[in-house]
């Protein structure tokens, strides 16, 4: 299981999530509340799926706190210390997790998958019952969002079990079809 720290936060936030094993991860580390005190035990680094401040507020409090460094796509953001390039493979708990660059919500927006774990973390590129990112803020593009949705499905597996997103509730029956649903209703606006 893969805890969102953001869980019944009543503030402007991402979902972040803890992923534990061999290397514990903070996936986005949320906005406006005290995530460091959600995490019970250690932390070896933060990976973001992109550098939207409600994804990047806490960023400081558990570098600070865990003496940690960050992961992201784009290295001249100050949230990030280390750079993840499409198809890079990153450790996250017990598994390697393939960055997709996918832009269209923001210009730096990465998923992460592990085949082997059938899981997803999507940030705001997909969301549950074929939610999309928005296009409306600076980097948005709707038709590189598409392109990026599509590129999404050729690649996660349909056995998908679970897609982690940037907000609102984690998808773990058939995800899969929450990505092809998002991929048709992006195309509709």
């Amino acid at each position: 299981m893969i805890p969102n720290l953001a869980r019944d936060v009543r503030a402007f936030t991402s979902n972040a999530f803890l992923v534990t094993g061999d290397r514990t991860v903070v996936v986005d580390a949320g906005a406006n509340f005290d995530v460091v005190s959600k995490i019970r035990d250690h932390v070896d680094a933060v990976v973001l799926t992109h550098t939207h401040s409600d994804h990047v507020g806490n960023v400081d409090a558990v570098r600070d706190a865990f003496d940690v460094e960050t992961w992201g796509f784009d290295p001249a953001q100050p949230s990030v210390d280390h750079e993840l390039a499409d198809g890079d493979d990153v450790r996250m708990g017990d598994h390697d997790y393939r960055v997709l660059h996918t832009p269209g919500h923001k210009d730096d927006h990465v998923c992460l998958y592990a085949s082997t774990a059938e899981v997803l973390f999507a940030g705001d590129l997909v969301f549950e019952n074929g939610g999309f990112g928005r296009t409306d803020l600076d980097e948005g593009d709707r038709e590189t969002l598409i392109r990026s949705i599509d590129r999404l499905l050729s690649v996660v597996d349909e056995d998908l079990a679970a897609m982690h997103v940037g907000h609102g509730p984690s998808v773990t029956g058939r995800p899969y079809d929450d990505i092809e649903l998002a991929s048709r209703a992006a195309r509709l606006g």
